[in-house]
């Protein structure tokens, strides 16, 4: 099963307008992650009933 990416915290962020800012890189890894969820939910069908890790 795949892992959630890691949450960054607000002081994450400097505040200077960055093209990649860290809460953008976090947002590709959490569809990515979502991605890689729903597949392994579909090859995994019978692990599929337990509680979302990333609730």
């Amino acid at each position: 099963m795949p892992l959630p990416p890691e949450k960054p915290d607000p002081g994450d962020c400097c505040g200077g307008g960055c093209v990649r800012c860290v809460f953008d890189v976090y947002e590709d890894a959490l569809e990515r992650y979502e991605s890689e969820l729903t597949a392994w939910r579909t090859r995994h069908p019978a692990a599929s009933g337990g509680a979302d890790p990333a609730a």
